[in-house]
């Protein structure tokens, strides 16, 4: 009687340890090692793009020599590197911030043809170049209302 009762006994260790190892779900894809290194990869590879190779850019041509050369504007010019590579804007608009920080708004126009002009917005603060964009770019195009409406209106 002993042998049958080891036996069960037996057949039932065994058969709990299998049940436990059939109710273990199968790891997520996400969550797997390979497809983590692969994700964190490219995270790590978009941020160098972004971020480290602007200021690579900037590290070989630090006073923007070359930058100016070939009439590009890139953040961190001065104003007098900006009038070098594209010349003087035709409106400036200046406001202060709260702290008393001075910032201008240049706006140069390329005008087309007679009725098509383009503009582009370049951003000071303090007299050096924060930023920018240009109308066509699609980074950022003016909000369409009624107080704002962006469309010339005909003279009468």
């Amino acid at each position: 009687m002993q042998p049958v009762m080891h036996q069960i006994a037996v057949a039932t260790q065994e058969s709990m340890n299998a049940s436990s190892t059939d109710l273990e779900e199968p790891t997520p894809f996400i969550r797997r090692r390979p497809v983590r290194l692969i994700i964190y990869s490219g995270l790590g590879l978009f941020a160098f793009l972004m971020v480290i190779w602007p200021l690579i850019a900037q590290l070989k041509d630090p006073n923007f020599q070359k930058h100016i050369a070939e009439h590009r504007v890139m953040v961190g010019m001065s104003k007098e590197q900006v009038l070098q590579a594209w010349g003087g804007p035709q409106t400036i608009n200046t406001t202060f911030t709260k702290e008393g920080l001075r910032r201008e708004e240049w706006i140069f126009e390329d005008w087309e043809n007679a009725a098509v002009v383009k503009h582009r917005y370049l951003y000071f603060e303090e007299g050096t170049l924060i930023g920018g964009w240009f109308q066509g770019s699609g980074e950022r195009l003016p909000t369409q209302t009624p107080s704002n409406p962006h469309t010339p209106k005909p003279r009468t």
